[in-house]
């Protein structure tokens, strides 16, 4: 497993076990850190613990300490050059003709079709209440003005939502893949 892989250059067939067992010792060593920073009321104020909730997931992740750098600082990632838009649709036809269109047309990468939201809003003066289906879209920052001009145009909504947010930091490959299968606004 990945426990093991810092501790290859000594564990031969012979200590398998010990690896093994030295190896889920780490995991939950680094779990209970995690936890700790949950469930220490006298020590943190709940909002500074919820800060370190994410650093302290990334760090088991990647099996550095939290104190380290991000993964992504040293990749080359831009923050914020990857965002991630959100469209509703009425039902999954729509979003899914909508998706497949976005991507054809290199405008996102990938677009996750999320089935069976409730949205509660307010329209022309009504509280209404809506079965919907969300479009989860990733794409380049850069094309997220285009992805909203075209998603406008062939949406049914008379005001379709589309909303983005700029990615920050992630898995560095997956980044650099939405950028590699998406045109960029001089293309």
């Amino acid at each position: 497993g990945p426990g093991l892989a810092g501790f290859g250059n000594f564990c031969s067939p012979a200590s398998v076990t010990w690896c093994v067992l030295f190896s889920y010792h780490v995991a939950a060593a680094q779990a209970a850190v995690l936890l700790s920073l949950l469930w220490m009321p006298a020590l943190l104020p709940v909002a500074s613990r919820l800060q370190l909730l994410p650093r302290a997931l990334l760090s088991m992740a990647s099996g550095s300490s939290p104190s380290q750098s991000s993964p992504a600082s040293g990749s080359g990632y831009i923050p914020g050059s990857v965002s991630a838009a959100f469209v509703t649709c009425p039902n999954e036809t729509v979003a899914k003709e909508i998706a497949r269109a976005v991507v054809e047309k290199r405008l996102a990468a990938c677009v996750n079709v999320i089935p069976q939201i409730t949205s509660i809003y307010e329209w022309k003066g009504k509280i209404e209440e809506d079965s919907e289906v969300l479009m989860m879209i990733k794409t380049q920052s850069s094309l997220v003005p285009a992805l909203t001009d075209f998603v406008r145009s062939v949406h049914p909504y008379e005001v379709a939502e589309v909303i983005a947010l700029p990615v920050e930091q992630g898995n560095f490959p997956y980044l650099h893949w939405v950028h590699q299968v998406t045109k960029s606004v001089s293309d």
